[in-house]
């Protein structure tokens, strides 16, 4: 089976770590990248639609049928951002976008990336993991054939041509195999991550919730 695959957040590291494994994988057919300016990507398999307000799709919404995931890696940091804002990001743009989706894709399984540390009881003192945990939750209620909440701690690019890495990242390969040796759970590669996604779309995964380890081991399958 090969895939037809939307991503968000490809101007973010995350989501173009994810877009570049999706774009040399066999069974990944199409990508539509949705975000608010481009990617600076270009590739046969890839279509990008530049998008400015995630709470409306209703401009777009004719391009956004027919397709068989969703990798949403759109996000923001919760430093410098009230807690009103944050939770409007997070939460409020993340599930209009998913109930547009679900709605044109029934079939479609959908895959969250929150991360580490997220809070899935929504009662912890951290806002930021609350509003994670709550989007997550909430996610695995919408009537999509599969939902997928990824929990990745430390993320090491692994392409050549990545244009969006962040710049604490840029020097900190050296401690990357010091991590992973010491605490496996928390640190993974973006083609790990990218692959799992594609892989659990295809096969299934009996978790909702994939830690470092699960998207390590699914990767590979």
């Amino acid at each position: 089976m090969s895939l037809k695959v939307i991503i968000t957040g490809t101007t973010g590291m995350v989501g173009e770590g994810v877009l570049l494994q999706c774009l040399q994988n066999p069974h990944v057919e199409k990508v539509l990248a949705i975000s608010r300016k481009p990617n600076g990507h270009s590739h046969p398999k890839l279509q990008e639609v530049i998008h400015g307000d995630f709470s409306d799709l209703s401009a777009i919404e004719s391009k956004l049928a027919g397709y068989d995931a969703c990798f949403f890696c759109a996000g923001i940091s919760s430093v410098g951002v009230s807690k009103e804002e944050y939770e409007r990001i997070t939460y409020d743009l993340t599930l209009a976008f998913a109930k547009t989706l679900v709605r044109l894709n029934p079939e479609m399984t959908f895959t969250y990336v929150s991360g580490q540390g997220t809070d899935g009881t929504e009662k912890g003192s951290s806002h930021w993991a609350r509003i994670k945990g709550k989007t997550e939750n909430d996610l695995h209620k919408l009537p999509f054939r599969q939902v997928f909440a990824y929990r990745p701690g430390v993320m090491k690019p692994t392409a050549k041509n990545s244009l969006h890495v962040l710049s604490a990242y840029k020097y900190f390969g050296w401690i990357y195999p010091i991590g992973r040796t010491l605490f496996p759970n928390g640190f993974n590669t973006l083609a790990e991550v990218g692959d799992s996604m594609v892989n659990v779309t295809l096969k299934g995964f009996d978790k909702f919730i994939l830690n470092g380890k699960e998207i390590s081991e699914t990767s590979k399958f």
